[in-house]
């Protein structure tokens, strides 16, 4: 199996209209896990559950890169997202709000991206098998946010759907 991975690029949100900050929001696992079964809900898919051992993957990658903040994947037995975001603002809704709002750019019947579009985010959110997520937040030496969601197990799979 392979697993398609791809990473976001944020430079500046504030501008797009379709991403909510989440003011209220905080950084709790039950932050992350309402935001993703919101989403999940939304096509039918069952909840996803908060997991220590995929959230202590998450922590530990994202400690071995606040230094950098860099978006690079770190290649491990799950499914991963990244957000990056300017300042420390930025909250668990907000990162998976960017990632869901790709739906958009997801074709069901052809289980394709639309030319020269993200979509992987978004599938990997609502993957049905992905039933336990581990997500983590820090803020980068440079002062920025740097975010990551874990999914067991992993999805994107070539040539599955994701629900």
């Amino acid at each position: 199996m392979s697993f398609k991975v791809s990473l976001v690029w944020v430079s500046l949100l504030l501008g797009l209209g379709m991403l909510v900050h989440g003011t209220y929001a905080q950084n709790s696992p039950q932050d992350f896990v309402d935001a993703h079964n919101a989403a999940r809900a939304q096509d039918g898919v069952g909840p996803i559950s908060w997991d220590d051992t995929v959230a202590a993957y998450a922590q530990n990658y994202l400690n071995k890169t606040i230094s950098d903040c860099s978006l690079t994947h770190s290649g491990g037995q799950y499914g991963e997202n990244l957000y990056w975001g300017p300042g420390s603002r930025w909250t668990a809704v907000d990162a998976v709000n960017l990632w869901v709002a790709e739906k958009s750019n997801y074709d069901y019947a052809t289980n394709t991206c639309a030319t020269g579009k993200d979509c992987g985010h978004y599938t990997q959110v609502v993957w049905r098998n992905s039933v336990r997520l581990g997500c983590a937040r820090v803020e980068c030496n440079n002062g920025d946010t740097f975010i990551t969601c874990n999914y067991d197990p992993a999805g994107n799979v070539d040539g599955e759907r994701p629900y």
